[in-house]
């Protein structure tokens, strides 16, 4: 006799909800679905265990008398409606505690290696200026606009803008999917940034599924968190000045650290067309068209319905550019995924004896030691 489960409907339903799998995505797999969910047949355990793996559920949460109430790991500063008032997915949760625990790791390998503390996390307050504050970060990343001008692409700019985050001790990821698990793309709609602040180990997510120059501005808005010390989830966005004042502070500060108004202002050139300012300018600073037209509005340059009208237009022209998939060559993506300085520590600790293989490769998600030497040797040079 099959032995089955006697699993509550709301506990399946309340599962599909949190991975984002509707009942006719799954209906293919799971023949008997329709008839769990109406109560008339109960699942076999091991149909439950692939149920469970489907919907990122741990098979535990199935035998509960009523769907848990999952506390968020951290503050939630989201200020876009469909966020702040949807179910949180497994995807976020699970990225935020795998950032959570690879900065624990890390915490334990700084004291164990006496690395010094980072001494700008928590260095500001609400009652501070943005404008000094955006000044500060940029003398102390170096992050030049004249040279940001000079590069080529996006890419190069973000790139040299993370190396810069990461050589001041910030742990930067950049990842649009959860781990390691190419099935699972992250949706830029319901985050796209995670801060940890901790002084030892201060930890900055970006979710890589946005495009590059959107990329720029979450990392200067999450780095805005950690000057104040405050960790969270955001899905920052230029257009808006929130009315949660942690967001609207950290926006403040990351449009001026990457588009100072007064150098915007210098170069605006009368009677030339928005769409060419706008191309202009983002290829001058580096930075998105959308957080250009922010500055156009705080500049006074454009009136708050232009802003409006233009915004809408050029959200709908940059879907075109989101990026679909991770592409590249693989180990240039792992380095980006768990961040070069964090991979660095891991191999280090590795390969002194500090960590045993099969943590290392968990932590960087890999499966295999040839992987994690060859990772190893692109990765040589300094922290």
């Amino acid at each position: 006799m099959t032995l089955r489960v006697p699993v509550k409907p709301e506990l399946l339903v309340w599962a599909m909800r949190r991975s984002g799998r509707m009942p006719e995505e799954l209906a293919g797999r799971f023949k008997k679905l329709g008839d769990w969910l109406e109560g008339r047949v109960q699942p076999t355990l091991k149909q439950l265990e692939d149920f469970a793996r489907a919907t990122h559920t741990p098979v535990g949460y199935f035998f509960l008398f009523e769907p848990p109430e999952e506390v968020f790991p951290i503050p939630d500063f989201r200020t876009m409606p469909e966020a702040r008032h949807g179910l949180t997915s497994a995807d976020l949760l699970e990225t935020i505690y795998i950032c959570q625990e690879r900065q624990a790791w890390y915490r334990e390998f700084a004291r164990l290696y006496s690395e010094p503390r980072v001494a700008f996390v928590g260095s500001a307050t609400l009652q501070d200026d943005p404008e000094g504050v955006a000044a500060r970060m940029r003398k102390q990343f170096g992050f030049d606009i004249e040279a940001r001008f000079r590069m080529a692409t996006w890419t190069e700019a973000l790139r040299q803008f993370i190396g810069l985050a990461e050589d001041a001790g910030v742990l930067v990821m950049v990842s649009g999917i959860v781990g390691s698990n190419t099935h699972r793309p992250l949706d830029v709609s319901e985050f796209r940034g995670i801060a940890l602040a901790d002084d030892l180990a201060p930890l900055v997510f970006i979710n890589g599924r946005d495009s590059k120059a959107g990329q720029m501005f979450t990392l200067a808005h999450e780095l805005a968190h950690l000057w104040l010390g405050a960790s969270g989830v955001s899905d920052s966005d230029a257009r808006v000045l929130p009315n949660e004042r942690i967001e609207r502070w950290c926006n403040v500060v990351a449009a001026e650290f990457l588009a100072p108004l007064e150098a915007v202002r210098e170069n605006l050139v009368r009677g030339e067309p928005l769409p060419t300012t706008l191309e202009r300018l983002a290829r001058h600073f580096k930075v998105s068209t959308l957080v250009i037209l922010r500055r156009l509005f705080d500049a006074g340059w454009i009136d708050r319905e232009t802003l409006d009208n233009a915004w809408r237009k050029e959200l709908q022209r940059l879907k075109r550019f989101t990026p679909k998939g991770n592409e590249g060559n693989f180990y240039n993506t792992l380095g980006a995924h768990v961040g070069k300085r964090f991979a660095r520590a891991v191999i280090v600790s590795t390969l002194e004896g500090q960590t045993p293989f099969t943590e290392a490769f968990r932590l960087l998600g890999v499966r295999k030691s040839r992987t994690l030497f060859e990772l190893a040797q692109r990765l040589e040079g300094p922290a």
